[in-house]
């Protein structure tokens, strides 16, 4: 009984799973491919995979919502207050938000790479170091004695940065 009364939904709801299935693992190949022809290492591109497969089953919710047969108007109060709630947590944590959003963004579009020595033209303090691993909040960079410098990536892309040698991590050696 239960079948033949929710057959239809059933349905749409294995087809939506399979398209979401299908998108999520074409994504994921081109996440990976972009990140490989980039140069970036496999943590980032886990990292930035993670993400996309979260705004993914972000909006299979959405869409799965739909096709059980809830109204607009619930879905969208739903969606609101959710929102407002987060929104709110999220502004305590601009800073935060604001990191991830700039790892993002340099994972497609960063011009330099690990291993790569950099120059952060910094008025307060420059730095010109290797950067040593890109992560979700902050770069890693090794300056010459040795000393590990993390610096906040909403940072390094308001900054002027100067590539000053490519590949150069064979020169620091090993301080891990």
């Amino acid at each position: 009984m239960f079948l033949e009364l929710y057959k239809i939904k059933l349905i749409n709801t294995a087809v939506v799973l399979a398209v979401v299935i299908i998108v999520r693992i074409l994504g994921k190949i081109t996440i990976r491919k972009i990140g490989q022809k980039s140069g970036v290492n496999d943590a980032r591109i886990k990292l930035i995979s993670r993400y996309y497969t979260v705004t993914l089953f972000l909006i299979f919710v959405f869409v799965e919502a739909f096709v059980l047969g809830t109204d607009i108007k619930d879905i969208s109060l739903m969606f609101s207050s959710v929102f407002a709630v987060i929104g709110i947590g999220l502004f305590a944590i601009w800073s935060i938000l604001s990191n991830v959003t700039s790892g993002i963004i340099m994972f497609f579009s960063f011009p330099y790479k690990v291993g790569d020595k950099i120059k952060i033209h910094d008025k307060d303090y420059p730095i010109e170091a290797v950067i040593e691993d890109i992560r979700a909040f902050q770069l890693h960079l090794r300056v010459e004695n040795g000393d590990l410098v993390t610096y906040p990536n909403n940072l390094i892309l308001q900054k002027a940065v100067t590539l000053v040698e490519k590949d150069a991590i064979e020169d620091f050696g090993d301080f891990h």
